[in-house]
């Protein structure tokens, strides 16, 4: 486990997955991640790489061959290196080799970096192009956030208030695949009491949201999180069935559609990146 503090928050994480396991806001001990029960769902924070969601039938074509990705891609699963660490940041590493190459035909390096701010945690997805052809990837976050947060709540306690929207619409999902048939959702005062209902039909897939901040309350003086996100065109909430979380996914990428031709490059919300090119999104999480 590798540890970051300072004199506000701590926060832990793994190489496997470069997967944020811990937050703590360290005057009150509070912990604000997701205790990863396998019985409910056994991640806290999986980076989504070199696509986010499901492929229709797991497969994709690209110049005339066919490959294979299980959703959310490989990168989660995979050993990363620890390229940088310091007190108050990290970066983790991925590169392609001879194994990702079988089925994601493209050279990649791909960094997360972490970094404290005084009570701000930041995650930057960091990817580079070494090769001479175009890299054509999605990527996306996919952090779970414990609720409720503090003992003899209920999860129906909880809201997630929007910086900016009033009305949320969002598309249905289809076995694992983006529906064309959406919903609305009209908010209170920009707020979403959360219910575990919300998600028995799966995640909640935005693609017009007008917020760049989420904030996680529970109650007056009660903790809770502000969730900062810029450059995100997909947004996803989700929960697994009645468990005691919620995850905030910021995402540049989205799921097949239902009637996707399952061409790569014609993918919604593909990132083509030229030989030598980088590209860069943060988001951060600010406990309280």
């Amino acid at each position: 486990m590798i540890t970051l503090e300072n004199e506000h928050i701590k926060a832990s994480f793994l190489p496997k997955g470069a997967e944020l396991k811990s937050l703590i806001k360290k005057d009150s001990g509070q912990q604000y991640m997701w205790n990863a029960d396998p019985d409910y769902w056994g991640k806290t924070s999986p980076v989504l790489f070199p696509i986010v969601g499901a492929l229709k039938n797991n497969t994709y074509n690209y110049k005339d061959s066919e490959y294979e990705l299980s959703r959310h891609g490989f990168a989660r699963d995979k050993e990363f290196q620890i390229q940088q660490l310091g007190n108050q940041e990290v970066l983790f590493t991925l590169k392609s080799d001879e194994q990702t190459l079988k089925n994601y035909p493209f050279e990649f390096n791909l960094g997360l970096r972490y970094r404290l701010n005084e009570d701000i945690l930041s995650c930057s997805y960091e990817v580079h192009n070494p090769g001479a052809s175009n890299l054509l990837f999605s990527i996306g976050g996919h952090p779970a956030f414990a609720v409720p947060l503090s003992k003899g709540e209920d999860y129906n306690d909880y809201e997630l208030e929007f910086n900016a929207d009033q009305v949320l619409t969002y598309y249905k999902i289809n076995d694992n695949l983006i529906d064309h048939k959406t919903e609305n959702i009209t908010l209170l005062n920009r707020k979403l009491r959360l219910q575990h209902n919300l998600f028995y039909d799966d995640a909640l897939v935005f693609k017009s949201l007008k917020s760049n901040r989420i904030s996680l309350k529970g109650g007056q003086n009660k903790p809770g999180i502000h969730f900062s996100f810029e450059g995100f065109p997909y947004f996803g909430i989700w929960s697994a069935k009645d468990a005691d979380f919620v995850c905030l996914e910021p995402w540049c990428g989205i799921a097949d559609g239902i009637d996707h031709d399952q061409d790569l490059d014609k993918k919604e919300g593909i990132i083509t990146l030229l030989p030598g090119g980088s590209w860069h999104r943060t988001w951060k999480v600010q406990p309280f």
